[in-house]
């Protein structure tokens, strides 16, 4: 298979676009998976009865195939990066949820004691003592929902957006591979960038654990 360099430096400028939206999209599901999953998991560990009922739906949303998704949000956002955001960010939410619940779970109780001894009150004791100490566990989550969404914003070609997508669709259309060659390379990349910056963004937000090691 020969890759055609030409081509890939006269669409220089284009790759670079796409990437960018691509990148936009994925961590924008990302942010908004947060926003949804963080008081949802709150409130998952603090009522155990809405523990199942919570990460079972997250479950069965991530169980629907991804074009199926956007296909059904179609009806609602049209055709416009609402739609991939919406959809990937469903996706997000399984891994999110369930990593913030278990990061919650895994705080010690003497810990959480302590903070009631002192006379902290419960939402200053979530932010300030229960969040900080989850927060490996739920960085950990992040990483793994922002590589998944990298990956799955090509399928959003299929409703006309999709970022680097629209290279693997062009270069099967046109039966020319270096598209998609350059298409899965950048993703790539951009997945192993992303993945470096938050292990690196967890570093600084964790001393107590590099002390601990």
């Amino acid at each position: 298979m020969t890759i055609d360099r030409a081509w890939i430096a006269d669409h220089a400028s284009d790759l670079a676009a796409l990437s960018l939206s691509h990148l936009q999209a994925a961590l924008s599901a990302v942010f908004f998976g947060l926003v949804i999953s963080l008081p949802l998991a709150v409130l998952a560990h603090r009522v155990r009865a809405l523990r199942g009922v919570l990460l079972g739906m997250s479950n069965v949303l991530f169980t629907i195939p991804s074009i199926a998704v956007f296909v059904l949000l179609l009806p609602v956002s049209g055709l416009t990066r609402t739609t991939t955001v919406v959809g990937l960010t469903i996706y997000t939410l399984v891994v999110l949820l369930r990593n913030t619940v278990e990061g919650l779970d895994a705080v010690p109780a003497r810990v959480k004691e302590a903070a009631r001894a002192m006379g902290t009150r419960p939402l200053r004791t979530l932010l300030t003592v229960e969040l900080p100490l989850a927060l490996p566990v739920v960085l950990a989550g992040v990483r793994i929902a922002t590589v998944m969404s990298i990956s799955l914003v090509s399928v959003a070609t299929y409703i006309g957006d999709g970022g680097l997508g629209q290279l693997f669709t062009d270069g099967f259309q046109r039966n020319f591979p270096t598209p998609v060659v350059v298409g899965v390379a950048l993703t790539l990349l951009l997945a192993v960038v992303a993945d470096a910056l938050l292990v690196a963004l967890q570093y600084l937000l964790t001393p107590w654990t590099r002390r601990r090691a």
